[in-house]
């Protein structure tokens, strides 16, 4: 057996061999993979092997389009079937919320370049007449939709990639991975010590023992899955007889999908009454077997499915496949390298192996080979979970997303299981005080805060929902007066040393502020991708407090760790220091109430250590708001006292708590963009407008300076803008298309209304050379064209006067 090797794949599925075969795509050949037993076994011998584009997140969505197309590549590479079927895939809507998500992805779809269509119930007869229409108002085709062999795919991948010089080695348990001090492995297995430079984990139904194994937890968890082969189904029979094949037919009223199999159907449910499968671990003995029947557990899901499917009814059962497959707390696959460990990789939770195994696999390939992956992949990436996820959160949360994996995603849905998790000392006086909870990075964040006769709960809507006349008041009271929320959903990083301020030039691209001072700037890739929007405070001379977005401090701190130096010292505080932002026009007013610290020549940016009643703070002049604001940091101990001394300050000015809902509408009014919408490593400063705070002049050879200096000189082909939307009960959310003369042109990033100026507001991308103040687009919004217009100027405090006066 070979005994050195560059990267280790352990893992045998779908997804290690799509790894495997892009790692040699990409010009690795030194590579191996290790499997247990036979390639296919876990969960990709028993898949349905159905696959299809629809995903709410346009990067996931382009990933599977990829998958789906590459399937043809891998035939011609290796003369191998896939046993592929390209039948197309109907998804149904029977009331109108559902229609609004389809209408949604459907817009989405135009600037993909994704071919598909809204179809009337009468089409939807016509293209699957196994489908009873009765109740159902429209639905989504996708001429891409299919379904195939996995084995004969599996084992397409693994051809290939032996045609590109990998090593495969089956019949081989791994049983330890020990990490050597120079950050290479020993991967020991009951054949020998393998020595290689990167492991993957692409162990599926066993990612979590591999991972055990080198101190690493998974968020994973199997859930069992059950679907059905039918007999001979006479209408299908026709349809085989007249040399055709019936599509695949997706209905989340009936949590079910369904699709030809042979001269029959094929139907699998997500069942409510779902049941979790090895909650103490998965057997290494388990492989190549199945789970007993179990129809008590879908017998609600196979009566609804009788309705739908009429057919179904009189058709016998062939066979039942009852066998457990992995999903992360959210759905989405566990893809890249592991923060903390050196040169261990994940590629893990990929339920949808054969929609997105190999999107999965070039994305690792890219990363590991390049050093970053060609385009946003946050949705995936391993590290959008922290540190504080446990099986007892994990567990509450698969469940949860099976339940829900063909239910309506809603852009304002907040999802109830295993909540509250992570808290401040704040939770329960918001509480009281009518907050209505959202959660982000697992802590509870206050959306907004509802009155009596409001409702407690705000409703998923993909138009404007029964938070609006809340949130307006709220931004009454802030563009009014003064208005009070948490700072806790900043991440924040303490960088101290003697070496700080030059590895912060070295970071960071803008330019890094004398003490007293904070600087915005963004943090690029070696590419000269936006991977950070970040506030530099300069505390001393050597001590630093970084803010930025509190749902990437692994993926932030990932970056900032393997960049480390001597003389430098990073440390997350994002839950060991917290407070309060104060903004409004009265913001200055209750700060001095305050405090004995003299803050009337406290200039915009400026930062300040001061006693706020009887805590210990950092004051920070700046507020996302966009208004006259400070941002107002301590110890956690301190924040109730803290809260205490603000209110009674802000009582004579009318203080307004306020949350994250009028904090994103506030925003809006300057035009400020967001992170992950505005701002995401799918874009480049220039593109985004944030080269504005990139540092030219200083002689840093700062990472990603020499992609930004090509950029300046050559120019990009598109701007952000903001647009004023003539919206009629919904405001854009992201990725709707942008229309000029009959043409798609853009797309928008995000959007919402503007309370303070009655307006709805979309910001996106346009041609640059389109861009001119008043320009006259439309944007598609649920399937209506909404004339928009491109407003260069913000609609508040335009001149900043207010903000830096």
């Amino acid at each position: 057996m070979q005994t050195t090797t560059r990267v280790a794949v352990i893992g045998g599925g779908v997804v290690g061999a799509s790894v495997l075969y892009h790692l040699t795509k990409l010009g690795w050949s030194d590579v191996m993979l290790i499997e247990r037993s036979e390639l296919t076994s876990g969960s990709t011998w028993h898949a349905a092997g159905g696959f299809h584009t629809l995903n709410g997140d346009t990067n996931m969505a382009a990933l599977q389009g990829y998958t789906i197309r590459l399937y043809k590549v891998l035939e011609a590479i290796t003369g191998m079937s896939c046993g592929l079927h390209h039948v197309g895939g109907i998804t149904l809507a029977d009331n109108r919320d559902r229609f609004d998500m389809l209408l949604a992805e459907r817009a989405k779809h135009r600037f993909m370049g994704l071919e598909t269509e809204i179809v009337t119930p009468d089409e939807i007869a016509r293209i699957a007449p196994v489908t009873n229409i009765d109740g159902i108002i429209g639905g989504l085709y996708d001429p891409l939709d299919g379904h195939l062999d996995p084995s004969g795919t599996t084992h397409a991948y693994a051809k290939a990639a032996r045609m590109g010089g990998a090593t495969i080695q089956t019949h081989t348990m791994v049983t330890e991975t020990n990490q050597r001090p120079d950050g290479t492995w020993d991967v020991v297995t009951d054949k020998g010590t393998i020595h290689a430079e990167h492991i993957v984990n692409a162990g599926g139904l066993w990612a979590r023992e591999v991972g055990a194994m080198a101190g690493i937890y998974f968020p994973l968890h199997p859930m069992e899955h059950q679907y059905i082969v039918t007999e001979e189904v006479p209408m299908i029979a026709d349809i085989v007889n007249a040399g055709g094949e019936h599509p695949h037919v997706m209905d989340p009223a009936g949590e079910s999908y369904l699709r030809q199999e042979g001269r029959g159907l094929c139907i699998g449910f997500y069942e409510q009454r779902c049941r979790p499968w090895a909650v103490n671990g998965t057997p290494w003995t388990f492989g190549h077997e199945l789970l007993p029947d179990d129809f008590d557990k879908i017998e609600d899901s196979i009566a609804f499915a009788y309705k739908r499917f009429p057919a179904l009814e009189t058709a016998g059962v062939k066979s039942v496949i009852h066998g457990p497959f992995t999903f992360a707390p959210d759905g989405n696959p566990l893809v890249g390298p592991v923060p903390g460990v050196r040169n261990y990789w994940s590629a893990c939770g990929v339920m949808a192996g054969f929609s997105q195994g190999g999107g999965v696999g070039l994305t690792l390939a890219q990363w590991m080979i390049e050093g970053e992956p060609e385009r946003d992949v946050m949705a995936m990436d391993v590290a959008r979970f922290g540190d504080w996820i446990s099986p007892g959160y994990t567990l509450p949360k698969v469940i949860e997303n099976y339940q829900k994996r063909f239910s309506v995603s809603y852009p304002n849905e907040e999802l109830p299981a295993a909540r509250p998790n992570r808290t401040t000392p704040m939770y329960d006086i918001f509480s009281d005080m009518g907050a209505v909870w959202g959660q982000q990075y697992g802590l509870e964040v206050v959306n907004y805060f509802a009155q009596e006769g409001e409702p407690s709960f705000e409703t998923p809507s993909f138009r404007r929902s029964d938070a609006f006349d809340a949130t307006a008041r709220e931004v009454r009271g802030v563009r009014g007066g003064v208005g009070i929320n948490e700072v806790h959903n900043f991440g924040k990083y303490r960088v101290t040393g003697p070496r700080a301020r030059a590895w912060l030039d070295r970071i960071m691209a803008g330019r890094v502020p004398q003490p007293g001072r904070l600087s915005l700037t963004p943090m690029l890739s070696d590419k000269g991708k936006l991977i950070g929007d970040f506030t530099i405070s300069c505390l001393s001379a050597e001590e630093f407090q970084l803010t930025a977005s509190y749902g990437s401090q692994n993926y932030h701190f990932r970056r900032f760790s393997s960049h480390l130096e001597d003389g430098v010292h990073v440390e997350n505080i994002s839950d060991k220091r917290t407070g309060f932002q104060i903004a409004g026009p009265k913001a200055r007013a209750v700060l001095a109430a305050c405090t004995r610290t003299d803050v009337s020549d406290m200039k915009f940016r400026d930062v300040r250590r001061m006693t706020v009643g009887m805590t210990d703070c950092i004051v920070q002049r700046v507020s996302y708001t966009g208004d006259l604001g400070y941002e107002i940091y301590c110890d956690p101990m301190g924040q109730r006292a803290l809260w205490w001394t603000l209110w009674a300050a802000g009582q004579p000015h009318g203080m307004v708590p306020f949350g994250m809902r009028a904090m994103m509408s506030l925003r809006l009014d300057k035009h400020f963009g967001s992170w992950m919408a505005e701002f995401s490593p799918d874009y480049t400063a220039a593109e985004t407008g944030l080269d504005r705070f990139i540092d030219f002049k200083k002689g840093t050879d700062f990472i990603g300076r020499a992609a930004a200096e090509a950029e300046r000189v050559r120019g990009t082909t598109r701007r952000l803008v903001a647009l004023a939307v003539d919206a009629d009960d919904a405001d854009v959310h992201g990725y709707e298309p942008i229309w000029l003369d009959g043409e798609v042109v853009g797309f928008c990033t995000s959007g919402g209304y503007s309370h303070h100026t009655g307006t709805s507001i979309a910001q996106g991308f346009l041609p640059r050379q389109a861009v001119s103040d008043g320009l006259k687009v439309e944007i598609e919004i649920l399937g209506q064209m909404r004339p928009a217009t491109v407003t260069l100027t913000p609609p508040f405090d335009a001149d900043g006067a207010r903000m830096r006066g």
